[in-house]
């Protein structure tokens, strides 16, 4: 565990501004410009935004398929084409993280099926963070497996009344409420049978962001997965007041603490940040090791980095403008 060693002893690198190529980031809150979710927030017919209609990868179905692992262990995908959740079977229960958008719990809970699982072997739940994207089948998914949800402190009061953190009037963003029943903290590991998860709270993009690792064997070689939470600015006000108070502070602590991180598996819950479709096509032509990608986490950090920064100089400009008039 080569990388993580360095996480768990909390080691900061001070951040500096890295030059990249822009690339496209995924649909809706989680990518989407704070511009163009604010002027959603404003419009008149915000109640009835209809988001299957706008984001329809989130709802298009994919195929569960393996993503690495040694006969029926590993890491599975059960999301759909623009939403990541993952299945991780263990020989006392299983453990699911995220759930989807609302009313997703039985899609997922089918894919596990499709796998040959049992949805409701499923023990544990995870959630990466409490947006409604990621966060909105959980209640059904509790429902349906009777599992425990495992969440930080710092997400527990955004599950718990299903509201979207310092955006609680914006009914567009609400989820169905769902109960932790046990509050994980940062450098815990979790335990199920022959799997060890490690909780690595990554705050900003929410207040308790959740990015999981853990180790897993493929051709007698075990590698490094990650389970990135997210580091977008998308719906976020980072000034003038901001989502929630400390919030460039949280980023930029993820920014440094993650600025030597190469685990040898990116995973995210959009699956395009990861280039997932692209490494999936590349496993159906053959090849075993399409998800081993070194560097493609840094390359990633680093432009969210700099389009971090990019949008709180553009907040901060509108904030003055507004605030001179």
């Amino acid at each position: 565990m080569r990388w993580i060693s360095g996480i768990m002893a909390g080691t900061l690198v001070a951040c500096t501004p890295v030059t990249q190529d822009s690339v496209a980031p995924p649909d809706g809150p989680d990518g989407d410009s704070v511009d163009t979710i604010s002027s959603l927030a404003e419009d008149e017919a915000a109640a009835q935004f209809d988001w299957k209609k706008n984001y329809p990868t989130w709802y298009a179905a994919v195929e569960p398929f393996q993503i690495m692992g040694t006969g029926k262990q590993g890491i599975y995908f059960v999301g759909t084409e623009g939403l990541g959740i993952y299945f991780i079977p263990t020989d006392a229960g299983h453990i699911l993280i995220d759930g989807g958008m609302p009313g997703e719990g039985q899609y997922v809970a089918d894919a596990i099926r499709k796998l040959g699982f049992d949805p409701k072997d499923v023990k544990i739940l995870l959630n990466s963070h409490a947006h409604f994207d990621h966060s909105g089948g959980l209640a059904e998914l509790k429902a349906i497996t009777g599992a425990r949800l495992f969440a930080t402190e710092g997400d527990r009061s955004s599950l718990e009344s299903g509201l979207y953190l310092g955006s609680e009037d914006d009914s567009t963003m609400n989820s169905p409420p769902v109960k932790v029943d046990r509050i994980i903290a940062d450098g815990e590991q979790l335990k199920l049978g022959d799997v060890t998860l490690t909780a690595h709270i990554t705050p900003g993009h929410s207040r308790g962001c959740t990015t999981w690792t853990m180790p897993v064997e493929q051709g007698g070689q075990t590698y490094d997965a990650l389970f990135f939470c997210s580091a977008t600015v998308a719906a976020n006000r980072l000034v003038g007041p901001p989502q929630y108070e400390g919030i460039v502070a949280d980023y930029r602590k993820t920014f440094a603490m993650t600025k030597d991180w190469k685990p040898d598996i990116f995973l995210a819950n959009h699956p395009e940040f990861a280039g997932l479709p692209e490494k999936r096509e590349r496993q159906k032509a053959g090849d075993p090791l399409a998800f081993v990608d070194r560097e493609g986490f840094p390359a990633m950090m680093a432009r969210l980095e700099q389009a971090f920064e990019a949008a709180l100089e553009k907040q901060m400009l509108k904030y003055n403008a507004i605030m001179s008039d």
